[in-house]
């Protein structure tokens, strides 16, 4: 006998049916999505040469090309007709107080109230291999000769683009969050700083420096999977303090690993060439097309092609023949991969150790000098000696690390959508120490940077006899100090143990040299927190940030059991290094650029406290007091480009030096070519390319498959000699 379905059961499937039409069609379905998520992504790459790169404040190291194109990634989430949070996460050294200044004029003029410097957090990854000059303060922009406005500019028009595109790409969907450990791609730098720490902190970690990546999932309600972001602790230091081709470092890689294989994945018609298997990138990163049956006739068309002359090059056919701008789909949003940095402040990135160049053999372990000389003992990355290769790895590993927690992230973010933020003048804080049930107050200090500073890092060591851990100072170094500033008592016993080298934060002339007014910040999405620091946190500073705002958090029933808490470092300005009270008695380079004193830590502690509390009671906080724009005072003594000129006879874009006629080429092989080109501070082709790399498809149709975005092609540029009108990468 056959049974009829009854009209309740019918109800149920039409329901779900209507449903599922729903959300083909793309109609809103809220109850399955708890935010609304846009990401967003843009060219900071700023000017390719002349600049002195920001990091290593190494006056030689002056860009001279691309390896890497630099970007601004932008998330937003928002809770519908609530409160809503932006993080941009910036392939730059560190965020900048001007930029940050300036982009959120830019947001109130088009948005209004809906953005400003509560709910939006610009963070740097820390390459150290970016141009510099975008800074406010005199001492971060010593060695790029002042302030050089193409990098300010390409930074604050980027950051607003890359939140415009978020914004403009608001549509409802959902968040996960994974964490995991990734066990190879970091070591503490200054391990024995670290052992000053008490014995019975330490053990309570496995590891020197955090391990543990943290990732956030966006998962559009049509589209799916949207892109990502995730925070581990690793210097960008993988390039060297002699590199001066642009890049995001072993971050900038890993970014555009990910992006890349999320496209490739998502690709109806891949091949597999480049990967080491299904799903994983390996040395290069593009959408490569299939080569199809006719691979071997296309190499003989290819080996006898002969390079044509070149012609003009306008921005519009730079951007319409991009590798991935030709692939994009115009009613999609791109994939969007952030790789941010966390308390990386006494780690780095070559893991292999620290070595003397003269010797070989492993650095002085306390102040990492190789016979009482500092310059000769650097850190090796995996690739030791090759710097990109080493990047490249670095990158990989934190890539594939995040890809396993993308695809396995099943914790989904809940709750509400909050912030916090204020600022406070570090100069002059009193703090409130807690010892033994009795308290002690104690205040932070004017900046001032001491001796070992100038010593540098195993990752980039300083000049002259300075060394790491020194807790004395020098008799010859202290007049040339007071040549510029001579601290007083005071200032000298706040300091202390710091042998104070330069008394910046007292030093005003032609303006300020280092800030004293510093923004703090908490960004809530349901039970995933994140806290905006302006600085370098070592691994116990952050680790004891993190546990005393989650002991705050967790007292409140609103969060739940599950919180995850992440310290977002080089955000919204910078103030150089925050170490434990322990590691700044031992006055290695963390220590000596600890800014404001043995108790600046301890200061971070009570006020992110404080925003904490302000969060669970939802009380507002005081805004505190401004930091200075200092837009009009910067001074630029780098020259700018004052005329281009070719040979006779010879024209830009014309080929120097050919590939050999007749050669074909295998993966792995160097292909070298050469041709005159202007300045690339002519223009930053910004969304561009300087070059690029076509393949032949048929008889006559060149196919876009490399550019300034792909690991593999470099662009290089130089002149003939240092004052020539001629240029030509070499």
């Amino acid at each position: 006998m056959m049974e009829f379905p009854t009209v309740p059961y019918l109800m149920r499937v039409c329901t779900l049916l209507l449903l599922i039409l729903l959300m083909k069609s793309g109609i809103a379905v809220y109850s399955n999505f708890d935010y609304l998520i846009g990401l967003g992504s843009y060219d900071i790459t700023g000017p390719a040469a002349d600049v002195n790169m920001m990091g290593y404040a190494n006056t030689e190291q002056v860009a001279s090309g691309v390896h890497l194109r630099l970007r601004s990634r932008a998330f937003i989430v928002a809770e519908p007709h609530s409160n809503r949070v932006v993080f941009v996460n910036l392939d730059a050294c560190m965020a900048s107080q001007l930029v940050t200044i300036k982009v959120l004029e830019r947001l109130k003029a088009r948005y209004g109230d809906l953005y400003t410097e509560n709910n939006v957090a610009i963070s740097g990854i820390h390459t150290h291999a970016g141009p510099g000059g975008y800074l406010q303060y005199v001492v971060y922009i010593i060695t790029s000769l002042g302030f050089v406005r193409q990098s300010f500019d390409a930074l604050v028009d980027g950051i607003e683009k890359s939140i415009v595109k978020a914004h403009e790409n608001l549509r409802p969907g959902s968040i996960f969050v994974n964490k995991g450990e990734l066990l190879d791609a970091g070591v503490n730098r200054s391990p024995s700083a670290y052992l000053n720490n008490p014995a019975a902190e330490r053990s309570k970690y496995k590891y020197n420096v955090d391990k543990e990546m943290s990732l956030l999932k966006f998962v559009d309600a049509e589209w799916g999977p949207v892109g990502s972001f995730n925070w581990f602790a690793t210097h960008g230091t993988s390039m060297s303090r002699t590199n001066s081709l642009i890049s995001g470092d072993n971050k900038g890689a890993a970014a555009r690993f990910m992006e890349d294989w999320f496209e490739q994945k998502g690709s109806v018609k891949t091949d597999s060439v480049g990967f080491e298997d299904d799903s994983i990138p390996r040395r290069i990163s593009n959408i490569i097309p299939s080569l199809g049956e006719n691979h071997h006739k296309l190499l003989e068309i290819a080996s006898s092609f002969q390079s044509p002359p070149g012609c003009t090059a306008t921005r519009t056919s730079s951007v319409a023949r991009r590798v991935r701008g030709a692939v994009s789909q115009v009613d999609k949003p791109r994939f969007v991969s952030a790789f941010c940095q966390t308390n990386c402040g006494d780690v780095s990135p070559n893991v292999l150790g620290a070595f003397c160049t003269d010797t070989g053999l492993s650095c002085d372990f306390n102040h990492s000098t190789c016979g009482g000389k500092n310059e000769l003992c650097y850190g090796r990355g995996p690739g030791y000696p090759d710097e990109f290769e080493s990047t490249r790895i670095i990158g990989e590993r934190q890539f594939r690390k995040a890809v396993g927690l993308f695809n396995g992230a099943s914790e989904q973010i809940k709750g509400k959508v909050e912030f916090r933020h204020t600022y406070i003048d570090f100069s002059k804080l009193e703090v409130t120490l807690s010892k033994g049930g009795a308290s002690e107050v104690v205040k932070t200090c004017p900046a001032a940077m001491g001796f070992s500073f100038a010593a540098g890092t195993t990752d980039g060591p300083g000049a002259f006899d300075f060394k790491q851990g020194d807790d004395k100072g020098n008799p010859f170094w202290n007049l040339v100090r007071d040549l510029l500033k001579t601290p007083n008592k005071e200032q000298i016993d706040c300091q202390w143990p710091k042998p104070i080298l330069l008394d910046t934060g007292e030093m005003k002339l032609p303006y300020d040299w280092a800030p004293s007014i510093l923004p703090i910040q908490i960004l809530r999405v349901g039970q995933f927190v994140i806290l905006s620091v302006p600085g370098e946190f070592t691994t116990m500073a952050g680790r004891r940030l993190r546990d005393a705002v989650m002991a705050v958090l967790r007292g409140n029933k609103d969060f739940g059991s599950n919180i995850h808490v992440v310290l977002a470092g080089l955000t919204n300005t910078y103030s150089q290094y925050v170490t434990t009270y322990e590691e700044y008695q031992v006055q290695r380079y963390e220590g000596a650029s600890t800014l404001y004193g043995p108790h600046t830590l301890s200061a971070y502690i009570q006020e992110f406290k404080k925003l904490a509390k302000a969060l669970i009671s939802d009380q507002r906080v005081e805004p505190g007091p401004l930091p200075p724009d200092l837009l009009n005072q910067q001074i630029s003594l780098l020259t700018p480009v004052v005329v281009d000129g070719t040979p006779l006879g010879v024209n830009f874009g014309d080929v120097s030096a050919d590939v050999p006629k007749n050669t074909t080429f295998k993966k792995g092989d160097k292909v070298t070519v050469t041709f005159w080109s202007a300045c690339p501070r002519n223009d930053l082709m910004t969304e561009g390319t300087f070059a690029l790399v076509e393949f032949l498809r048929g008889k006559d149709t060149w196919v876009p498959a490399y550019d300034d975005d792909d690991f593999c092609l470099r662009f290089i540029w130089s002149r003939p000699f240092k004052l020539s009108l001629r240029r030509k990468p070499p």
